[in-house]
């Protein structure tokens, strides 16, 4: 454990929290910015007054150490954490995120100086005209730049929040949303800047300000004039003031530089040795993390999170050394107790070793980057409330002991059919058919109640198809036939799963095993259908004339009671 993390307020999870709230707080100034420029599409007056609100929200005392304190915030943990990695081989998507925001400063400087220093300083007219006029007319590559520079502001921030939100469960049904308000804001924002510019520059001065502004005799006349207007004193303070915020940027980034050179140089002749299975060595400086190791060393490494140690995606076996490494600190410690690590298993973005490793990557890409392209889904995993049902066919095996190849799989294929349709039709996805079994999950989409509903309803359907199936093939079958189903609901492991082209969606976890002993249970007991008593409860169906009983599962501390439905009780839940 460092000093650092002693410290509530300067432990890693209170920065990194420090840097997403400053984050949002100016994706909000900007989001209010974007649709005060959209305003003039309107008209000039509707932006004007639209303008007045934004200004009385952020140019108060507490909105200014608002918003100046988040950049001030945001732009020293951005350079802290530059000078915390210890290399920058990196995957595209951080360096794109990295130098969007570099950028940023650069682009924006000027703009900040034009519209709040020089008015403060030089008593430039700060209204809507003037600033279009200014942009469009006066300096119309200091327009283009600005224009830049909001699509690049608003380019950081969108990727940000997607990084931020892509793994929370509602994330994927709000994502066409948010992509649309991504796309049309910035879009609308820069029309409405154009059309008012277009109008400014074919009309006079004092008719396309109104009456309401001020007389072209006054500072209004334009930027220049407002320039050559303004003292010496005045002047030499907004130099000053762009020589400070250029100066202060590019000393700050240069500083970082500056301190990773020396450290850099500092750690040559300290370096420790991380083992690869495929026997590969990395010798990097100690306290490199594990992470950056392999993607300096060029090994493939999943890390979804961009190493922030949100996720597992990283995560090694220590085979040898683990008893000199340095205990896992809260943030790394959250992750490994949520999906019950083993002994010996670390992050790699967060494992930084003093001494020499073996290490075995336990997600590994190297077999990925071989597959076909497009063969690959990009569904890294996540844990997710779900329900599962399993479905089988009773004494499929003397059922078709006396029937030809041919109908055989016509049966299972009627059979299959009526699954599918089954769950399809009540909201569920198909996972796999295995043998006559088939698995399926619902929940992928929508609240755990309505989950539950929808595998009860399916169970029903199921249960009624196959009773319509046996009375069209009674002339054919030795036996009707008869399905055992089990149902549970509860957390698992959903995401791609497999091997080039036989990869799909599926789950895993304690769930699922349950799920499965319970359609075994089915058969034992000689039901149609069990299932959990979390799971119909959750269902909201009434269980006073369900039968019920205690069973016991394997690898389950505590028995779990199911309630047991045979084929005439399904209805109801249809």
């Amino acid at each position: 454990m460092t000093v650092v993390d002693t410290l509530p307020l300067l432990s890693e999870r209170s920065l990194r929290r420090a840097r997403l709230v400053s984050g949002l707080v100016m994706l909000v100034f900007v989001t209010l910015h974007l649709a005060n420029h959209a305003l003039n599409l309107i008209s000039l007056d509707a932006a004007e007054k639209g303008r007045l609100w934004f200004t009385a929200t952020w140019r108060n005392p507490l909105g200014s150490a608002l918003l100046y304190g988040s950049v001030l915030v945001h732009i020293l943990l951005v350079m802290r954490s530059l000078y915390k990695r210890r290399t920058l081989v990196m995957p595209l998507r951080e360096a794109m995120q990295i130098i969007l925001g570099l950028l940023i400063p650069v682009l924006i400087i000027e703009h900040v100086i034009a519209t709040r220093i020089s008015s403060e300083l030089l008593g430039t007219p700060d209204v809507y005209a003037s600033v279009i006029r200014s942009l469009w007319i006066n300096s119309p590559m200091s327009g283009l730049r600005q224009s830049i520079a909001l699509v690049v502001v608003w380019m950081h921030a969108c990727i940000g929040v997607h990084f931020w939100l892509r793994y929370r469960p509602w994330y994927h049904r709000a994502a066409p949303l948010l992509l649309t308000f991504a796309i049309l804001l910035p879009v609308l924002a820069l029309l409405g800047f154009a059309s008012t510019g277009r109008i400014l520059a074919s009309e006079p001065l004092q008719s396309s300000l109104g009456s309401g502004y001020p007389a072209p005799s006054s500072a209004l006349k334009s930027d220049n004039a407002a320039y050559s207007s303004a003292t010496v004193v005045g002047k030499e303070r907004v130099r000053l003031a762009k020589f400070t915020l250029y100066g202060g940027f590019a000393g700050g980034l240069l500083t970082v530089f500056a301190m990773r050179t020396r450290r850099n140089w500092r750690e040559r002749s300290d370096q420790i040795a991380i083992r690869y299975p495929e026997g590969q060595v990395v010798n990097v400086p100690r306290g490199f993390s594990v992470l950056e190791a392999s993607r300096l060393g060029g090994i493939p490494h999943y890390a979804v999170c961009g190493g922030k140690g949100r996720c597992s995606t990283c995560r090694v076996q220590v085979l040898q050394g683990a008893a000199s490494l340095p205990p896992a600190e809260t943030t790394e410690l959250a992750t490994l107790d949520r999906i019950n690590a083993d002994p010996g298993v670390r992050l790699a973005c967060q494992l930084r070793p003093t001494n020499d490793i073996s290490v075995v990557p336990l997600l590994v890409p190297t077999l990925e980057a071989a597959l076909p392209i497009g063969s690959q889904q990009t569904n890294p995993g996540r844990e997710q409330e779900i329900v599962i049902l399993f479905c089988d066919i009773r004494n499929f095996t003397m059922l078709t002991q006396s029937q030809l190849p041919y109908d055989i799989v016509f049966l299972l294929n009627r059979y299959f059919a009526i699954v599918g349709q089954a769950v399809e039709g009540s909201g569920g996805r198909l996972d796999k058919f295995i043998g006559d079994g088939a698995m399926a999950l619902f929940g992928l989409r929508g609240s755990p109640e309505e989950a539950c509903r929808n595998a009860l309803k399916a169970a029903a359907r199921i249960a009624s198809e196959i009773d319509r199936l046996n009375d069209e093939l009674s002339t054919e079958l030795s036996m009707p036939l008869r399905v055992a189903i089990g149902v549970h609901s509860g957390p698992a492991i959903v995401g791609a799963m497999g091997y080039g082209n036989v990869k799909n969606l599926t789950a895993i976890g304690d769930t699922v095993n349950v799920a499965s002993r319970l359609e075994t249970v089915a058969k034992e007991l000689d039901s149609t259908l069990v299932v959990s008593e979390p799971t119909i409860l959750l269902a909201g169906s009434d269980v006073t004339e369900l039968q019920s009983q205690e069973i016991t599962i394997r690898g389950r501390a505590e028995p779990l009671r199911v309630y047991i439905i045979h084929e005439e009780l399904t209805g109801r839940f249809a």
